[in-house]
């Protein structure tokens, strides 16, 4: 499979008003900041949207971004499974932010919760310390828990997946409430 088509910050910035931009962070990172417009559709929900992407690329181009770019191509590969032509945000929103474009924040938001990649890191970082400590206070064996993680991010690293951002994600903190991923579904239909 071909690695979907990329768009610069400068040139999404210049056709944003033309474009159909679905951000697939958490609600949360959404939350923090999000390129104008954007609508939020969690990367796991993507296939219960997906006959309203499709219609939105059948309408238009659709522009799929998260904080790095790494998430959008991962969405852009299982849209391109279904038949459906979309693009990545080079950078994600990391690089718009950095190129110096506006970031908006919905209004009322609750406090925006911490990237995935840094909850990755908190998590990953506390486990080793913890099989560190257990194994030196406890019982030998518990550094096993820290082997174990650096085998995983090892693994990620290889396969650009990541078990523990699957994991983090289906936190109630990270997870959409129904009613708001159908409104976003109601608004995505009306464009």
């Amino acid at each position: 499979m071909t690695a979907p088509a990329t768009l610069g910050t400068d040139e999404a910035r210049t056709r944003l008003h033309e474009l159909t931009v679905i951000d697939v962070r958490t609600p949360g990172e959404y939350a923090g900041g999000h390129l104008p417009g954007a609508l939020n559709i969690p990367l796991d929900r993507i296939r219960k949207a997906l006959p309203d992407i499709r219609d939105a690329a059948d309408r238009g181009d659709v522009l799929v971004v998260c904080a790095s770019g790494a998430r959008s191509e991962n969405a852009c590969r299982v849209l391109a499974e279904h038949g459906v032509d979309t693009a990545t945000l080079s950078g994600g929103t990391g690089a718009w932010a950095a190129d110096g474009h506006d970031l908006h924040r919905p209004r009322g938001a609750a406090r925006a919760t911490w990237g995935m990649e840094r909850q990755v890191r908190l998590t990953a970082g506390t486990v080793v310390l913890l099989g560190l400590l257990l194994g030196v206070l406890v019982h030998p064996a518990f550094q096993l828990l820290s082997a174990g993680i650096a085998a995983g991010l090892v693994f990620s690293a290889v396969t650009d997946t990541c078990g523990m951002a699957a994991v983090l994600a289906g936190l109630p903190h990270n997870r959409p409430r129904a009613a708001d991923l159908e409104a976003t579904l109601a608004a995505l239909r009306a464009r």
